[in-house]
């Protein structure tokens, strides 16, 4: 396993370094992105307060997933997701209420030593925190018991990466250069996840900061090393597609996703990463 993530790490540092001799040129062109934060009409946007927490409503589509043949969509079903990441205030309440999930009180099988680690106790933030912030440094474990005392749940990856493919004005605006670039410009930035929530630009279905803020917990997110037709990952040794997953991806120019996957690949429920955050999503009944 511990050869297994060094992989991983290996691969997204000389993908970043390769990134960073490109031509400043590019730089240039994230400026000219679509990707600003100016108020537009969105007919087919649907906001909904559920439980004091926002949602908006995703309606029912289809896409071609990173991984897997072309010619076989993934199909999404309708559901709501929240329009914010999760944030240290949230959580703390949580915590208030559910003193299980205390930094001090937690069993490290739900959460390694750095969960909450920049929390200066288990109920207090301490000044370098923002209660406003997404909050980072939470296992899996912990993500899903937060939703699940919302009567919520995590995300899908394939939900996931459904709203993730949208940029402000288009569903699936992946084929831009200028989004992905976007995208990989933002994984060059350093301590994003100390930045506010609802401060980068607001996509197609009306999400603030699935991109540009932190990364996010699935549901199934050890469930994405597949065979190409098998998404469940259950009939082969998943250590075997440390490198040789990408070779069955759907676009191999698509290093945003890619690196995604990867991270993904990459990690335990058990840990509690500080770039690494969440937010809630829930069935359409």
């Amino acid at each position: 396993m511990k050869l297994r993530c060094i992989l991983y790490y290996l691969l997204i540092l000389t993908f970043f370094s390769c990134q960073k001799n490109r031509s400043t040129s590019k730089k240039d062109t994230i400026k000219n992105v679509v990707l600003s934060n100016k108020k537009t009409e969105q007919s087919h946007v649907k906001i909904l307060n559920v439980e004091n927490d926002v949602m908006v409503t995703i309606k029912e589509g289809s896409y071609v997933s990173f991984y897997g043949k072309k010619e076989n969509r993934v199909n999404v079903k309708p559901f709501l997701i929240d329009v914010y990441p999760v944030t240290n205030q949230q959580y703390l309440q949580f915590v208030k209420q559910n003193p299980t999930w205390k930094k001090t009180l937690v069993k490290r099988i739900f959460a390694d030593e750095n969960y909450l680690n920049h929390w200066y106790g288990d109920t207090v933030l301490g000044k370098n925190v923002k209660p406003n912030s997404p909050v980072t440094n939470v296992s899996w474990f912990a993500a899903k018991a937060y939703c699940d005392s919302k009567n919520k749940r995590l995300p899908t990856v394939d939900e996931w990466e459904y709203i993730a493919m949208a940029d402000e004005t288009e569903k699936d605006a992946r084929l831009k250069k200028s989004f992905s670039q976007y995208i990989l410009s933002w994984y060059e930035k350093p301590a994003t996840f100390k930045n506010e929530i609802g401060k980068t630009y607001k996509n197609y279905w009306g999400i603030y900061d699935i991109h540009g803020l932190v990364w996010e917990w699935t549901e199934d997110f050890n469930t994405i090393l597949m065979n190409g037709d098998n998404r469940s990952g259950s009939t082969e040794d998943r250590s075997l597609f440390c490198g040789s997953g990408s070779l069955r991806a759907t676009d191999l120019m698509n290093y945003a996703a890619f690196m995604r996957y990867a991270f993904r690949g990459s990690i335990k429920a058990s840990y509690a990463i500080q770039n690494l955050g969440f937010r809630c999503a829930k069935d359409i009944k």
